[in-house]
């Protein structure tokens, strides 16, 4: 009798490690989808910003960026729309928080950027020091860029997904050391562009930086996790 619930318990373990695994794998295909969908919006985001704030010289296309969770929603649902749900499950709930949260924070913190920022270089205007106005805005490239490798990060580890724990690292942390070393700057200063160049450099320089570091640390792992058999 004893023999017997002890095969019983080992095949209900069994079962129950063969349905996370199968659970797994579902959500990690879906998961890649939405990854590779998310890094297709913001790289199109990204160029279609650079394009017009270098035809009309206006760096208010940049709050394009804000649309990019409707057009991850929209695109994201229609691509999947004859495709079976995925069923619900520990994994799935782990991972649809990990990017709530992030979606949440980024957000906020971006939109709250905007307004701070306008308020050190109204503040630096006054007391004509721009310096006061660089020394103190805030950067949301570097923190957005950070914020995204750690969410890709968790999720790797939640579906045991060495490359995309390993394109998060790369993609979170190179990011921000880029923007936080002001890597760019210093390229732009050593390329010793033209005046009228050095205008349209930064203004793609960031976006640009954008691009690498989301397809590094979004369109990649979500293409290597759509693709897995």
């Amino acid at each position: 009798m004893e023999e017997n619930n002890n095969l019983t318990a080992e095949r209900s373990l069994e079962i129950i490690t063969k349905q996370i695994a199968q659970s797994r794998k579902t959500v990690s295909k879906d998961v890649g989808l939405s990854l590779f969908i998310s890094g297709l919006c913001i790289i199109g985001v990204a160029i279609v910003t650079i394009i017009c704030a270098l035809l009309t010289g206006n760096m208010a296309f940049h709050l394009l960026y804000v649309l990019i969770p409707v057009l991850v929603i929209g695109i994201d649902r229609y691509v999947k729309r004859n495709k079976p749900k995925v069923p619900d499950s520990i994994i799935g709930t782990m991972v649809d928080k990990t990017w709530q949260t992030f979606g949440i924070f980024v957000l906020t913190f971006f939109l709250l950027s905007i307004p701070f920022n306008k308020l050190m270089l109204h503040d630096a205007l006054v007391v004509d020091n721009m310096q006061v106005y660089f020394q103190n805005r805030i950067n949301p490239v570097r923190i957005i860029l950070l914020m995204m490798g750690m969410a890709v990060t968790i999720n790797g580890y939640i579906l045991k997904s060495k490359w995309m724990v390993w394109c998060g690292i790369i993609g979170g942390i190179g990011g921000f050391f880029w923007e936080a070393f002001c890597v760019t700057q210093t390229l732009l200063a050593w390329s010793r562009l033209p005046v009228e160049y050095y205008s349209a450099a930064q203004t793609i320089a960031p976006n640009l930086i954008m691009i690498v570091f989301t397809f590094i640390g979004l369109t990649l792992p979500g293409w290597m996790l759509k693709r897995q058999k």
